[in-house]
């Protein structure tokens, strides 16, 4: 499980962006090195999980809002939008060495504001 932080270039995520990376490009070397096992990860954009807990109130709603209104669905995922993701990979035996982006087009720039 990686995460949409690999992606981003912010002050703040030195750490936490570096580990993702990290993970989705294990991914890609793993399943090459383990064939025929198969390696896959996904990288979640913003999901509304307790997670979030960390901001308090009613701001944890507006701090979700405000990460992903210029996103391609305009809204937080829900965390059975990326258990579908890991099902897929799961079930599907003729895909590996993917990372799969689960974050409503985040990865696309911003949308419309």
């Amino acid at each position: 499980m990686g995460a949409i932080s690999s992606q981003l270039s912010a002050p703040g995520l030195l750490v936490l962006g570096s580990s993702n990376a990290g993970v989705e490009t294990a991914a890609r070397i793993l399943a090459a090195e383990l064939a025929p096992r198969r390696v896959n990860a996904v990288s979640p954009g913003v999901i509304d999980t307790p997670w979030w807990d960390w901001v308090p109130g009613e701001a944890k709603g507006q701090a979700l809002t405000d990460a992903t209104a210029t996103t391609a669905v305009g809204r937080p995922g829900r965390p059975e939008e990326v258990a579908h993701a890991v099902a897929f990979l799961v079930e599907n035996t003729y895909t590996t060495g993917v990372v799969l982006p689960v974050d409503g087009g985040a990865r696309l720039g911003p949308i419309g504001g």
